[in-house]
């Protein structure tokens, strides 16, 4: 009999520590996750949105039920219904809007969600499409540190067809999604002509190629970011592709992945806000990345802020999240 699918030893002891959130949909991923979360004896509660979008939907959140009930889950349920304009991105933004509001009331560590080798392959297709550097191109990492939680992706290295024989050996039940399989979607179209035949041939040397450049990933970018709520201070390397690399990957936590005139134009000025929503600001020394914010701060905050030289665009975030000046003196 196969083995089944194995977790890495670090994830495991992650979230066996915390208390989980799984995002649950009933397709092929998150139910082969949630057996294997059960078999790695990690403790979790599930959440699912219905988008009311297909008849089947109705099955996948009974099915979510039965599971709930079956194995003592707390399950959360939204529905919803969106606009068909721009749908992939609204519903992103659904379900994690959904997805904080319970880990915040009620104090989830981690939010475990069912991205896999396919995934990441069509993650790294799509950037390379559109002339990413190594930050976009690896975007999907294991664990990531949000501003009040981590995103888990523990399914990571392991391919589709790996848990979808998981599910069919062990007689799991699961769901197909068919609007997966149109070609009216970017990423369906890289899914369903690229990234899943090629999988399919050559999931081993990919696992070992995304592993190397993970690591050189790690060695290439500074690891001296601090970070105080979402305002990110960068050491500056004084090169611009170094610094360039480190905002890169702030404001990706952000949720903004930048295009090459908006990275053009950071070197550029050395102070600028992106997308309407990021500022960026160079000094001497240091890089400051924040959300844009236009509160209107007292004369003395004003003044504060003159005398320990912060720069004016990022002032209004640091007021409107009441970070006292002298939280940056011990760090500038």
């Amino acid at each position: 009999m196969q083995q089944s699918p194995q977790l890495h030893k670090k994830t495991i002891e992650l979230l066996r520590k915390n208390k989980n959130l799984l995002a649950f949909s009933a397709g092929v991923d998150s139910s082969a996750l949630f057996f294997i979360l059960k078999e790695s004896d990690i403790d979790f509660d599930i959440a699912i949105v219905n988008y009311n979008t297909r008849e089947q939907s109705k099955e996948e959140i009974r099915y979510a039920q039965e599971l709930a009930k079956m194995y003592d889950k707390r399950l959360f349920i939204h529905s919803c219904k969106l606009e068909k304009s721009n749908f992939e991105n609204n519903a992103r933004i659904e379900r994690y809007t959904f997805f904080e509001k319970i880990i915040k009331e009620y104090r989830y560590n981690n939010l475990i969600t069912a991205h896999q080798l396919n995934d990441k392959m069509e993650w790294f297709l799509m950037q390379l499409s559109r002339g990413s550097g190594l930050v976009e191109l690896l975007g999907m990492q294991e664990s990531e540190l949000d501003t009040n939680y981590n995103r888990i992706k523990p399914l990571l290295h392991i391919s589709k067809q790996e848990l979808k024989e998981y599910l069919i050996q062990k007689g799991i039940k699961y769901f197909i999604d068919e609007s997966n399989n149109s070609d009216k979607y970017f990423r369906n179209r890289i899914r369903n002509s690229y990234s899943d035949s090629f999988i399919d041939k050559y999931a081993q040397g990919i696992k070992k190629s995304f592993q190397y450049l993970q690591n050189d990933k790690e060695l290439l970018l500074p690891k001296n970011e601090k970070r105080i709520e979402n305002l990110f201070i960068l050491q500056r390397e004084n090169e611009n592709l170094k610094d360039i690399r480190q905002i890169d990957k702030a404001v990706k936590k952000l949720g903004i992945l930048m295009s090459g005139a908006q990275r053009q134009e950071v070197v550029r000025t050395k102070n600028c806000v992106i997308s309407g929503k990021i500022v960026i600001v160079f000094t001497k020394n240091f890089i400051f990345v924040s959300p844009y914010s236009k509160s209107n701060m007292t004369k003395k905050f004003k003044e504060s802020c003159r005398v320990a030289k912060i720069p004016l665009k990022i002032r209004p975030y640091l007021y409107e999240k009441s970070i006292c000046v002298s939280e940056l003196n011990h760090i500038l």
